[in-house]
């Protein structure tokens, strides 16, 4: 288990962009590696309506059960990894094994873990690269019957992930975008899909 603040900027890119910016950088496909974020919440989106998200994310075999939620600078993550059993559990029957993130859940945000429920997956080819004294992410997400690129850095302070980032944007010709983060493009997708099914 651990917890740490996460400082982040990202933006969304056009698919061009995305693979100009794979060539700039001298990234192949073959240096991408496939993670899936599967998302819960309880059936009042509870989780959400307080500005966190819940999820365990699956890298190769490794499976890790990730809390972020609002800090008073960027986020904090509570982290806990899973074995395949706990994992197929939450999967199964939405039950979360013992553990910080738990307690977290019930502590920190009062959360009902027993009326948690899946919200769906969301799978990401992802590559990272070290960024002046940060990381560089590229990702392209498939989920629900959508697609999308974003460009992600991770940095030390929030001013300055924001001017790398700017910088960054410049060099490229690439419009600043507004970029919600994946659980929030996930849920206004699934939105937008009920809203469509209601018609």
């Amino acid at each position: 288990m651990a917890q740490e603040t996460e400082i982040e900027k990202k933006n969304l890119l056009t698919e061009s962009e995305f693979h100009n910016l794979c060539k700039t950088l001298n990234i192949k496909m073959n240096d991408f590696f496939w993670q899936a974020n599967t998302y819960f919440d309880t059936t009042n989106d509870d989780i959400k309506k307080q500005g966190a998200a819940l999820r365990v994310r699956q890298k190769n075999d490794a499976y890790e059960l990730t809390l972020k939620q609002p800090a008073e600078v960027g986020l904090l993550e509570t982290n806990q990894n899973l074995t395949k059993e706990e994992a197929k559990l939450a999967f199964s029957t939405f039950t979360l094994p013992e553990g910080e993130v738990k307690h977290q859940l019930i502590s920190s945000l009062a959360v009902d873990v027993h009326n948690l429920h899946l919200l769906g997956t969301l799978e990401t080819n992802r590559v990272q690269t070290p960024f002046n004294e940060g990381l560089l992410f590229l990702d392209k997400s498939v989920y629900l019957d959508t697609e999308d690129f974003e460009i992600e850095l991770e940095g030390p302070a929030e001013n300055v992930v924001e001017t790398w980032m700017d910088d960054l944007l410049k060099e490229h010709g690439i419009p600043v975008r507004e970029t919600p983060n994946k659980i929030k493009r996930f849920f206004l997708r699934k939105q937008e899909l009920e809203g469509e099914n209601n018609l």
